[in-house]
């Protein structure tokens, strides 16, 4: 039986973008779908008021990345926390990207806040910590497309670091088997990444612009990262990981 991934769409694309890019859910979709363990996706744009009928069950919700504030008012967001929590109590798996990343360890009891860091874009490396069983192939740095000017500040008590850097010291968090979250995006391409620093130029200053284009020579482990996860939904489950 293929894994079932609930994708929990947070962001509409920007009109520039959204034609030749369709949404986070779609670039998820297309990043998971060249894994080997075989899965089957569905994207509901909660942003929208849309989720999945309640008697539908997954294997795992990923909640994606966002233009909005984790940590903001909007009704939506509400929405959506009531609508994870629910999930997390219920005891299912739980994938957070950048705004999810935000937003879970803020709805499980850390903190997510703008960063006094300032704007991080282009390409990011992060020290690895540890090695659980589902991440393989294990590696001892990682490297991976960002777009974020909020991070998580403090961690929920049950969190453990999987990756940080001086800039990013909460880049990737897991909590048991049940929850794992990036701030960094697998599912980001180069091509997507600099159309997106052209639409953020005034926004993040020309310094920062200037060093996140520079960055993008270096190639990113988005696929690898994409991987890990789809370990961590199938591990307990009778599938063989690859």
């Amino acid at each position: 039986m293929p894994l079932r991934i609930c994708i929990l769409e947070t962001d509409i694309l920007r009109p520039n973008l959204l034609k030749q890019y369709q949404g986070y859910g779609r670039m998820f979709e297309q990043l998971l779908v060249q894994q080997p363990l075989a899965a089957e996706f569905q994207v509901y744009n909660v942003m929208q008021g849309d989720y999945p009928p309640e008697q539908e069950r997954y294997d795992a919700y990923l909640v994606t990345g966002s233009k909005a504030d984790s940590f903001g008012s909007d009704p939506w967001i509400a929405t959506l926390k009531t609508f994870l929590l629910e999930r997390y109590q219920n005891g299912d798996k739980l994938l957070g990207i950048c705004f999810g990343h935000q937003l879970l360890a803020l709805l499980l009891g850390g903190k997510s806040e703008r960063a006094a860091q300032g704007w991080g874009i282009g390409t990011h490396c992060y020290r690895v910590a540890g090695q659980p069983s589902w991440m393989r192939p294990a590696l001892d740095e990682l490297t991976l497309l960002i777009s974020h000017q909020d991070q998580v500040t403090a961690l929920p008590d049950n969190a453990t670091v999987l990756a940080s850097s001086a800039f990013c010291p909460n880049a990737a968090y897991y909590i048991g088997d049940q929850v794992l979250c990036f701030q960094g995006h697998p599912e980001f391409i180069h091509d997507y990444t600099r159309a997106l620093l052209e639409v953020l130029r005034d926004s993040v200053g020309e310094q920062r612009y200037q060093q996140g284009v520079a960055s993008l020579h270096q190639a990113q482990q988005g696929s690898t990262v994409a991987h890990w996860m789809m370990r961590f939904v199938a591990q307990n489950r009778a599938v063989e990981l690859s």
